[in-house]
């Protein structure tokens, strides 16, 4: 009971985020802002679903034995780990097309892409 409670707990704080990651989409000036409300967002609540999958899977795997909990834990664990690099890498990837095209940061006090042409 308390192991439910906990799981429904951390998806959640896993919704609010990824809800807080929509709203930062809907509100924020540029896409420079916009992406990163996104991607800090996302990745949050994204990483306290998977910890409520975790907690599920141990749980389950516990209580029961049955191995398709482990593999399900395996294939969260790898999930998690692509999200945290592609996420990112995604970003950074975004951010800088961005700028080559043409989108500068509004109010930037520094601007090291300037600097260096």
């Amino acid at each position: 009971m308390l192991s439910d409670t906990l799981i429904f707990i951390l998806i959640a704080i896993g919704v609010i985020f990824n809800a807080l990651g929509i709203v930062g989409i809907l509100r924020f000036p540029d896409v420079y802002t916009r992406l990163h409300a996104e991607t800090k967002m996302t990745t949050f609540g994204t990483i306290f679903l998977c910890l409520a999958v975790f907690l599920y899977c141990l749980l389950n795997y516990l209580s029961s034995g049955d191995g398709q909990y482990i593999d399900l834990g395996i294939s969260t664990a790898v999930v998690l780990v692509a999200l945290a690099f592609t996420n990112a890498t995604g970003s950074h990837a975004i951010a800088r097309a961005a700028y080559k095209s043409g989108q500068k940061p509004e109010n930037a006090v520094v601007d090291r892409l300037e600097a260096k042409k």
